[in-house]
């Protein structure tokens, strides 16, 4: 009697991915990863961090006038912070194998190591998602603030995601260039030593400041979103190839180096990565300074203007729907001025300095034609008291510049009329001043050029904001002529207003 004993055929396994490895396994190896590495507790503490920074700039920036073309810049350093735990955490990750001595286990297994290692960068890439997310809400919060103006460049949002990808395949690089658990953290010490993460080069030209993840630029002044002149999008593109590069080049490094699809990837993100290193080192273009020099020495050229009230507004396109505060504040000084406001015509001028870039800080001339003011791109703290300032020196001096030359009892009726209509007029006066004092004397901060009070005019001034400002008003435009006329002085002005002569000095600079 025979028996026949029948073997069953083996089980093949899934189809493997190509020289080994099932793609399903990579990616249920990445979602380990991508749970561990959200765990881990550098990665906790840096996105805590970044949500809290986040948040608590964001509710009072821009005193809740932003504009849009600057806070899209705003949200590229809280990312970095992000990126340099995901750079330690997946360089640890990485080399766990090693500390634990799992590496020979792990070679029997369906997945060779440089499926492994893809299968930490796609965990790098589900961070960088979790900040873009953090990078959105944040400029969509300052989109949605009634105040806000202008423009972002998606560029420029997507710099701070790719800093978190750039720097997690740069720490998955350096674990299979470096099997030290001490690489890392010396690598993220000297780099934040000397400066590597960041540019803040004022040469605009500079093509070489671009090949840094981050480039710092800001001023005091808000320019228009068409006259940036930053290369966002060629940078966005480069900061990408150099993440994907770095990110190959690890998987190749693992043993991949004879999978053709990655190494033509790797190929293309090299190209990608000096497309955009050429595209980013052009520099200003020649049509951006020409507009820069447009916006900054003809402006009318480019405003839109509109009537309200009598008075004139005048606007970059972006700026038409701030009209409505900036006559807000225009009508608590000539609410006060009364009959003597009806016979200035008033034209508000929206002006900037341009034509140095975003790091330049000079200043605009004063206007010379009767009845301009000068406003700023800049709204809200104290651009507003500053604004009223110029406003309540044109009332009485007639132009801009005859305002910024005078310094005589003519002062005091303007720095009344400009903070006294103001819901905190002591504390804006604070505000106006350079050193930010109510007591002595000060140069008064002004979009074009400051003027100069005395300590006596300081003295009257206070005092004058402590008493009814009905009745101070009813003084002042029953004396009008008297307090504006040129050379008038301190005492005079103080007497007129039923004040004492002030104890302070009356000397200008």
């Amino acid at each position: 009697m025979s028996t026949v004993t029948e073997t069953a055929a083996p089980t093949r396994p899934a189809a493997p991915a190509a020289h080994g490895g099932s793609w399903a396994a990579v990616f249920a190896l990445a979602r380990f990863e991508t749970r561990r590495l959200l765990l881990r507790v550098p990665v906790l503490v840096a996105l805590a961090l970044y949500v809290s920074l986040t948040v608590w700039s964001t509710r009072t920036s821009w005193d809740g006038f932003p504009a849009l073309q600057d806070a899209d810049r705003a949200t590229q350093n809280g990312p970095l912070l992000v990126g340099l735990a995901v750079l330690l955490c997946v360089n640890q990750a990485m080399l766990r194998d090693g500390r634990h001595d799992t590496e020979r286990h792990l070679t029997v297994l369906v997945l060779p190591r440089w499926c492994r290692t893809v299968a930490h960068l796609l965990s790098v890439g589900a961070l960088t998602l979790v900040t873009a997310v953090g990078v959105a809400a944040q400029f969509t919060w300052e989109a949605l603030k009634p105040g806000a103006v202008g423009h972002g460049s998606p560029g420029e949002l997507l710099v701070g995601p790719l800093c978190v990808l750039l720097l997690g395949s740069l720490g998955a690089l350096l674990a299979r260039l470096v099997r030290s658990a001490l690489a890392a953290p010396l690598f993220i010490v000297l780099c934040l030593f000397f400066g590597m993460f960041a540019s803040i080069s004022t040469d605009e030209d500079s093509a070489t400041r671009w090949l840094m993840p981050l480039v710092a630029e800001g001023g005091s002044h808000t320019l228009p979103s068409g006259l940036i002149g930053r290369p966002a999008a060629w940078h966005a593109l480069y900061l990408a190839g150099l993440g994907l590069t770095l990110a190959f080049a690890a998987v190749l490094l693992s043993g991949a180096g004879r999978v053709r699809t990655l190494r033509a990837a790797s190929a293309g993100a090299v190209l990608l990565t000096l497309a955009g290193a050429v595209g980013q080192a052009g520099g200003v273009s020649p049509e951006t300074k020409d507009a820069r020099t447009r916006y900054s020495a003809v402006p009318q050229q480019v405003h839109e203007c509109t009537g309200r009230d009598g008075v004139r507004y005048c606007a970059f396109p972006e700026w038409t729907a701030r009209t409505g505060d900036w006559a807000a504040a225009l009508e608590s000084v000539t609410a006060l001025a009364g009959d003597a406001a009806a016979d200035r015509r008033l034209v508000v001028r929206q002006r900037v300095e341009a034509r140095y870039g975003l790091t330049g800080d000079s200043s605009i001339p004063a206007l010379t034609r009767p009845g301009e003011v000068t406003v700023g791109t800049s709204w809200g703290g104290n651009r507003v008291p500053e604004f009223t300032t110029a406003v309540a020196g044109v009332l009485v001096a007639g132009t801009e510049k005859d305002a910024a030359a005078f310094c005589d009892g003519r002062t005091v009726t303007v720095m009344w009329l400009a903070l006294a209509g103001r819901p905190d007029p002591v504390a804006d006066l604070r505000r106006v001043r350079l050193d930010d004092s109510d007591t002595g004397s000060a140069l008064v901060i002004s979009q074009t050029e400051p003027t100069y009070m005395t300590a006596a005019h300081t003295e009257v001034v206070r005092a004058l904001l402590d008493r009814p400002r009905s009745e101070t008003a009813a003084k002042v435009r029953a004396h009008w002529d008297e307090l504006t006329a040129p050379k008038v002085t301190t005492d005079r002005v103080a007497e007129v207003l039923g004040l004492p002569s002030p104890e302070g000095e009356d000397t200008c600079l």
